[in-house]
């Protein structure tokens, strides 16, 4: 097998290898066709891709806000979960994260497991597609490459509603049976709304600064593609956003969470997980509720979190933005985006999370 050469985007070819074969531009689909498409079941979600465009000036001021508020705040968690992954592997470590709301937490944790902990780490990013599993390509180069399955670790922001990391689950399952290997399925994260991580530094719903970017904070790759162009030996596929580069933040990003991160390093205190039973059991009523409270009959139309609801209102067509509390500077670009794009916004002091979205079942359209 030859798969696609491995690439760093914009990072430094120290801080990540993607694991993804760069195509050439795609021919990009309209959002609303897009959703009309996904929801009738004539294309899966991962074959086709939207076109990405630079921010506005407005919404950058928004990130640049979040990151003066949450940086830190994300830094620590950065720092909580290195330490935890350092208890848990002994040796050299290879994280794998999972592009591309992963890739900016992976390349913070390569670091500070170098810097902090003294420990060698790799650091690939690689694909998961919902009802399609990861690229057992990618798996299979690293393991070729020489690095121990028990020294991988499976990285993510956060979850919504832990439909990923069932995924992943699943999907490593049959990967190690196939293969005869024990790779450890369970997701490592910042922040477990679902309580479906293995471990997280968090439940909270918090602004992660990362998630309300797409391409200029991923190092410029687009989502995963898997669609007819990607070969069986190939890797799961991405565009490369390179007119985008003018306004990338991707390495100041990481190179400022790491700057926090070393600021607030407590080496030698005792760190222990989030407990996520909690938060298992309050997805999994809100969930519930919020099928039954908005007539909705497919799950996979509520988008419970910031990080969540932030890739509808950037990336699908929303029927509503559910808010606990409109004035909260976490949810500043949320209500931006739906002013721009003219979403309801229901608010509701009892919510579960800060924001959720419901996106627009076709059929309403």
């Amino acid at each position: 097998m030859s798969p696609s050469t491995s690439f760093a985007g914009s990072y430094l070819d120290s801080d990540v290898q993607f694991l993804l074969k760069r195509l050439a531009l795609a021919d990009f689909v309209d959002v609303a066709d897009k959703e009309q498409l996904i929801q009738s079941g004539r294309r899966h979600y991962s074959e086709m891709l939207s076109p990405e465009r630079a921010p506005s000036q407005r919404y950058l001021a928004l990130f640049d806000e979040a990151c003066r508020t949450n940086g830190e705040r994300m830094a620590r968690d950065c720092l909580v979960l290195a330490g935890l992954i350092a208890a848990r592997r002994s040796g050299s470590v290879t994280l794998v994260s999972l592009a591309r709301g992963g890739t900016p937490v992976g390349v913070v944790l390569k670091r500070l497991l170098e810097k902090v902990y003294g420990r060698a780490a790799n650091h690939y990013s690689v694909s998961i597609v919902r009802d399609r599993g990861i690229d057992a390509n990618a798996l299979r180069h690293i393991l070729a490459q020489g690095h121990a399955p028990e020294s991988i670790v499976f990285v993510d922001g956060w979850t919504g509603k832990g439909v990923i990391a069932r995924e992943l689950a699943g999907t490593i399952a049959r990967f190690n049976a196939d293969h005869d290997v024990a790779l450890d399925a369970g997701l490592y994260v910042l922040s477990d709304l679902a309580g479906a991580a293995a471990v997280a530094a968090s439940c909270e719903d918090y602004l992660i600064p990362s998630s309300i970017l797409n391409a200029t904070v991923s190092g410029l790759i687009s989502r995963s593609v898997l669609n007819e162009s990607i070969g069986p030996d190939d890797f799961h596929g991405c565009v490369l956003y390179e007119h985008l580069a003018a306004g990338d933040r991707s390495r100041a990003f990481v190179d400022t969470l790491e700057l926090l991160a070393l600021a607030a390093d407590r080496t030698g205190e005792s760190v222990a997980p989030a407990d996520t039973r909690a938060a298992a059991a309050r997805s999994e009523a809100f969930i519930a509720a919020a099928l039954r409270r908005y007539g909705i009959a497919d799950v996979n139309l509520v988008k419970p979190g910031i990080g969540e609801a932030t890739r509808v209102l950037l990336r699908r067509v929303p029927r509503m933005l559910l808010l606990r509390d409109p004035t909260h500077p976490a949810v500043a670009h949320l209500r931006l985006l739906a002013d721009e794009k003219q979403v309801p916004v229901d608010v509701d002091p009892a919510l579960s999370y800060q924001a959720v979205s419901l996106i627009r079942s076709a059929s309403d359209a």
